[in-house]
């Protein structure tokens, strides 16, 4: 492990081991060491040479490594197995949420089909032992050096609930004032959680149970690991908030650092310039497209893709600008015989999912160059040693134009040369002088400045080609904004003018049916009219009707408010639209008006009906006399009336005898009875 890798750290690494025992029987011991970062200023600094760390070694039960684990707080707790901590699955996933906030459990020699541990250290120049404290210090270096898998069961996402802290009881005098004290803290508490998620810029979702005076319970789901985010497990009063990360559906394992693989890289400049990430073996990786964005900002997004060893574009020949992207990175160019049809294009993209034609067009360039090459990959590939990096092979054949064989050969002489430094002499020229290590690192830089100088020199043309091409379009800009200002301002006018035009026409079409309305009243109303004048003889001669004059209710009020509107005199017709509810003194004030006739919709009460009966008033049932009604006005077939008042005649002179007959058998009951009536009497 390198001086610069240990000042990378700053907190401390642990190596762990089995020393003795098993960890599925009783007590297993385990060997320790700890790397602590040094400063160089520190007086207990290790030789300058050597690692800046310095190294505690130990041999320690499972109990006192969880306790120093969570008094250290270390970045990495590094095992060449990570079941050597946890007998099973179940007990894995529990010591994994055992650990503090932004420690991780690191498997440093792969992940599922992890490779011995002395193959890892030999690759990576770690000092290895058999023995359980080489071991675990080996794991230690490895870890360090960001060699490993990070062994997880939980997500990027934490759940944040705060809830009540304790019960609410079973009850008493102040039961409801002691529940809503609890859910208004839980309320307060859940409100300050929220207000912290926001100040730190996190993106979390709320669901909350309401309950009364305030939350029962609320729970924020996170997209951060809990050591970032301003929230930590406590437990105060009526409150507690519990923080916790979800769980995955099994044990994963993911790599410390992601490697940069060799890629097809398409792009599409333009205005909008685009490009596309494609995998050697297909996969659409990743697309890109901006309008801002200069030649730097996109080789800088390309570069964190991965390594391109294949630059494509959609036309021919090949843009100028996706050329010197080529060029930067010493790829390989393609570009087809013609250039690519958008039907094509679509039908090629049809499966991925792009914002723009740019993002299509070079994504379409990305895979047309995959196809062209997918025979020649897998031809490198079947002649690849298993123990040679299959992509390196093919980036050297394909961007290097060398042979297979040749770059195989050179990939083996690469490692040979890593033992002891030989076999570089036998191709050194004998005449030319040997070059110390300073005049090559010389050397070498001054070829990267000419090449550096090179690229500045055509990005400054490029530039100036630009800043003309800006003027240009910033001129055709201008004149299309005030082209656009005219037009929009015709349009406003013209649909002004429409809005307008259209309310017209609404109040006009409003208009003509209110004219319509209120000629047909007034012709209605000349009827009326003359039926309540002084002709009204003649003209209910020649029409045969009656004028009626409507009470909406038997009541005092409905009386005396016709009376007011139209007036109630002797003679008059009256129809009682709802005649039931009357008593004494309604029917008296009816009667008061002398009417001719009681047109009646409705049962009359008892006592109605006498008082009208003994007025000689007639009351007729609207069945036999139909009413016709225009607005507040009403008329009536003179015919039908004269025959409904007969039909009354008839029918109260049957009742006078009724009566009659009834009040005389009275009399004489009484008097045989010894009693006298009080008419006698009088």
């Amino acid at each position: 492990m390198t001086t610069r890798t240990i000042r990378a750290r700053d907190r401390p690494v642990f190596g762990v081991d089995v020393h003795s025992g098993d960890v599925r029987g009783d007590d297993p011991s385990y060997a320790l060491v700890i790397l602590d970062p040094v400063d160089e200023d520190d007086p207990d600094a290790p030789d300058a040479d050597g690692p800046m760390a310095r190294i505690t070694r130990d041999v320690v039960s499972f109990r006192k490594l969880c306790r120093l684990i969570d008094d250290r707080e270390p970045l990495y707790v590094a095992t060449d197995n990570a079941y050597e901590l946890a007998a099973d699955k179940g007990e894995l996933v529990g010591f994994l949420r055992s650990l503090p906030d932004g420690t991780r459990l690191v498997q440093v020699t792969g992940a599922e089909r992890p490779e011995p541990l002395s193959r890892v250290a030999s690759r990576h120049g770690i000092p290895y032992g058999k023995e359980p404290m080489k071991e675990a210090e080996a794991s230690a270096r490895l870890a360090a050096a960001n060699v490993g898998h990070e062994v997880t069961a939980f997500t990027d996402e934490t759940r944040v609930k705060v809830s009540r802290g304790r019960s609410t009881g079973k009850g008493g005098w102040s039961q409801d004032r002691y529940t809503r004290r609890i859910h208004g803290n839980v309320r307060k508490r859940t409100r300050q959680v929220q207000s912290k998620l926001k100040e730190a810029n996190l993106s979390f979702e709320r669901d909350v149970t309401e309950k009364y005076g305030g939350y029962a319970n609320a729970t924020f789901t996170v997209e951060a690991r809990p050591e970032d985010i301003p929230v930590s497990n406590s437990r105060a009063g009526d409150v507690r908030v519990e923080v916790e990360r979800e769980r995955r559906d099994g044990i994963e394992y993911e790599p410390l650092v992601k490697r940069r693989d060799r890629v097809i890289v398409g792009i599409d400049p333009g205005t909008t310039t685009a490009a596309a990430v494609v995998g050697l073996d297909g996969t659409v990786h990743a697309l890109y497209s901006s309008r801002t964005s200069d030649t730097a900002d996109v080789t800088e997004w390309i570069v964190e893709q991965g390594r391109p060893i294949i630059v494509a574009a959609d036309v021919e020949p090949m843009p100028e600008t996706v050329e010197k992207f080529r060029r930067s990175f010493d790829a390989a160019g393609w570009k087809p015989t013609t250039d690519l049809p958008v039907d094509e294009k679509l039908h090629r993209t049809r499966e991925a999912n792009y914002d723009n034609d740019h993002e299509r067009d070079a994504l379409a360039a990305a895979l047309y160059a995959y196809d062209d090459h997918e025979d020649q990959f897998e031809r490198i590939a079947a002649k690849t040693p298993p123990r040679l990096d299959r992509e390196a092979v093919i980036a050297g054949v394909v961007a290097g134009g060398s042979s297979v064989e040749a770059v195989i050969e050179s990939l083996n002489d690469d490692d040979g040369d890593g033992g002891d430094g030989g076999g570089s002499d036998d191709e050194t020229d004998p005449t030319e002088p040997e070059r110390t290590e300073e005049e090559e690192t010389i050397r070498r830089l001054r070829e990267r400045v000419d090449r550096l100088e090179s690229h500045a020199e055509s990005l400054e043309d490029d530039l100036d080609e630009r800043d003309e091409r800006i003027a240009e379009l910033e001129g055709e800009l201008e004149e299309a904004k005030r082209e656009e200002r005219i037009e929009a301002r015709t349009r406003r006018a013209v649909s002004r003018l429409e809005r307008e035009t259209d309310r017209l026409e609404r109040e006009r079409d409003e208009a003509r049916e209110t004219v319509e309305t209120l000629e047909t009243k007034v012709e209605t109303l000349k009827e009326l009219w003359r039926l309540d004048h002084s002709n009204f003889d003649d003209v209910a001669d020649d029409r045969g009707l009656v004028s009626v004059k409507v009470v909406e209710q038997f009541t005092l009020d409905a009386i005396e408010t016709a009376d007011e509107e139209y007036g109630l005199v002797a003679g008059d017709v009256v129809y009682l639209r709802d005649a039931s509810g009357a008593g004494r003194r309604t029917a008296e004030r009816l009667a008061e008006t002398e009417p001719r006739a009681v047109i009646r919709d409705g049962n009359l009460s008892e006592v109605a009906d006498q008082v009208l009966f003994d007025h000689d008033v007639p009351v007729l049932p609207a069945d036999a006399v139909p009413v016709r009604e225009v607005d507040e006005l009403a008329v009536a077939s003179e015919e039908a009336v004269v025959a409904a008042l007969d039909d009354w005649e008839r029918r109260a002179e049957r009742r006078r005898k009724a009566e009659k007959q009834e009040h005389l058998d009275r009399i004489i009951s009484e008097h045989r009875a010894g009693r006298t009536l009080p008419e006698t009497e009088e």
